[in-house]
């Protein structure tokens, strides 16, 4: 299966990043996208990929640090982008839950974000939360097919779900499903979701999937190798034998980002395993 949001470049895997990553292996994880959520960290992520071809990344601007753009930023992004291994832009969207950047400032990083995809032709990996449609509205800018839009761990409404449905988008989830009370709409909500535009992911180091063994002694710090309890929690919800909804989630994340077109420059420093 594949892990399509990870954050490993987060501090939390400083100290032990080769273990996690084999820990994936040996779960049967057989690709990751690393999410980059600032154009360091994705200069960072496409040198971790140089030495791993199981891993893939995005490059972009999350919303919560949209205020700390310096000016040229968007020229960087392209040149970044245009590096084989990045296979998305994102981590970008809208976040007013919390507001870290100003809500006007947000809006004009996400939209020059979507333009960059625009003009590459790259997909979009995006965060919406607590917007109100804000994220929808400025997504109708986007130029390429809807198909190229992949909303990040959904937590939203069933209107936002519907609105995303409704243009042709794909959907990540996460183990937020996996939460006792606050993955209660979302495990209503997920089995609307067709099968075709299905995607599943970490967010590992953050959502840690309640009720999954911890694979260290560190409980509440999520791993890509916890991937299969969501989705076996997935397949509950949708009724199927847990290697049905896999092929479909592998199939879409292969097509999503386009990862059957081989990276270049890439050396395998760690044999892949593909037990379960």
């Amino acid at each position: 299966m594949i892990d399509v949001g990870a954050n490993l470049l987060n501090g939390q895997f400083r100290g032990d990043l080769h273990a996690v990553l084999a820990r994936a292996r040996q779960a049967g994880i057989e690709h990751i996208v690393v999410t980059a959520t600032s154009l360091d960290d994705a200069r960072a992520a496409k040198e971790l990929c140089a030495m791993h071809a199981d891993l893939s990344c995005t490059a972009g601007v999350h919303p919560h640090l949209a205020k700390d753009v310096e000016p040229g930023w968007r020229e960087r992004l392209l040149e970044l982008a245009r590096h084989p291994s990045v296979r998305a832009i994102g981590e970008t969207g809208l976040d007013f839950n919390r507001n870290f950047s100003p809500p006007e400032q947000q809006r004009h990083v996400f939209c020059k974000q979507i333009e960059v995809a625009g003009e590459l032709d790259m997909p979009l990996f995006v965060h919406d939360r607590d917007t109100d449609g804000a994220v929808h509205e400025e997504l109708a800018e986007f130029r390429g097919p809807p198909e190229q839009v992949l909303i990040h761990c959904f937590t939203g409404t069933e209107e936002d779900l519907k609105r995303y449905l409704d243009a042709g988008y794909s959907i990540g989830i996460t183990g937020w499903l996996c939460d006792s009370s606050r993955g209660e709409d979302l495990r209503r909500l997920a089995p609307g979701i067709p099968l075709d535009r299905l995607l599943i992911e970490t967010d590992a180091p953050f959502l840690f999937p309640h009720g999954a063994a911890p694979p260290t002694g560190r409980r509440r710090r999520n791993e890509p190798c916890l991937l299969p309890f969501i989705a076996k929690t997935l397949a509950h919800l949708y009724g199927l034998p847990v290697e049905e909804l896999v092929r479909h989630t592998t199939a879409n994340a292969r097509r999503f980002f386009r990862l059957d077109t081989p990276q270049q420059g890439v050396q395998r420093v760690f044999p892949q395993r593909h037990g379960r």
